[in-house]
Order: C-alpha cells, then structure tokens, then sequence
C-alpha cells in the first residue's frame, strides 16, 4: 500500500458494481470482473465432481463443507476464492451472516490472466499465514491443475496435472478426478 494511502474498508466493497467482485489484502483493495464463461464452467464442473462425494457424502468419504466463492473474513483480509472446503468438524452448521471468519482446510484458485498474479502473489501468502493446508490452483487456458500443500510457512507443490489427466489429488484423493471434465465440451 502506498504512502499516506488509508487501508480499504468494508464500505469499500460495498460501494463496487454489483458485477465486480472485491477482496482486500494486506489494506489493499482489488477488484475484478465477474468470471468469464470458461471459468464459470470449471466451477460447475468441479462442484460436480466434489459436492456429491465430499460434501454431502453420497458416493464418497463426506466430512467435508464445500462452498463456491465464500467470502472469507480472515485478520483484516477479505478473500473470496473460487472455492473453500472445511472440514466438518471445523465449521459450525449454522452459519449466519455474509462470511466465514474460520480460514478454510482447502481453497481452490480458478486463474485468468487478471486475477492470476494477484492468486500468486497476494493471495497464496495469505492463505499459508492462515493456515490453509491445501490450494489448488486451476488454468483453464493452459489445462492444468496444480495442487499445494502447506508445509511450515509455505507452499510445496506436490504436482502439476495437465490435460485428461485422472487424478488423486490431495485432500480429495479419496476419489479419482477427471480433469478432462474441466475442460472438456
């Protein structure tokens, strides 16, 4: 944040267009526009893939509490990913309000050349000081999915997929994905 510049605020978001999606990190506001439609397919098809088996545990393990774009209330940050997942344990089932101040076990990052630096740079530490154990981040462009775990204070890649890949990737690797899925017609 620049010099004699005051830290964006909560009315801050509230004043963006309805068709804008704000975050603030590290006092910083950022803004993008809502996602294009590639983008927006991924996220249908991943919530597919996960919300059957892991959150509502028809198919798969359950245990888990999985949202699309939560907005995320974490020691002044104000972060909305694509996805959050929870632990069950670790989120109360009443959930009340328009955010979660619980930092979530998993997050998902869905990158487009406008928000990807900003997913990397700012959003990645933030997500490691909260104590977010796995991240994925999504390519829709490049086909890819890479998959984080927290180890210490940052990030290791554990690996990148690409393509028709079939996956077992962490915390899900309960059940395989099929990243064609992702990207395909």
């Amino acid at each position: 944040m620049g010099m004699g510049k005051r830290p964006a605020t909560y009315a801050d978001l509230e004043e963006l267009p309805p068709n804008m999606v704000g975050e603030i990190i590290d006092g910083e506001l950022y803004a993008s526009p809502r996602p294009a439609m590639p983008h927006t397919k991924i996220t249908t098809e991943l919530a597919t893939e996960l919300l059957g088996p892991f959150h509502r545990g028809r198919g798969g393990p359950g245990g888990w509490r999985i949202f699309i774009e939560p907005e995320l209330h974490l020691h002044g940050n104000v972060l909305v990913p694509d996805f959050g997942g929870w632990r069950r344990e670790r989120l109360p089932k009443a959930l009340k309000g328009a955010a979660v101040a619980v930092a979530p076990d998993w997050v998902c990052e869905i990158l487009s050349p406008s928000t990807e630096a900003r997913d990397r740079a700012n959003k990645l530490p933030t997500y490691a000081s909260e104590g977010v154990r796995h991240v994925w981040l999504i390519d829709p462009e490049l086909h890819t999915l890479e998959v984080f775990r927290l180890e210490g204070a940052h990030y290791v890649l554990l690996a990148t997929y690409i393509g028709d890949a079939r996956v077992r990737a962490e915390p899900f690797e309960a059940l395989e994905l099929e990243l064609n899925a992702l990207w395909g017609e």
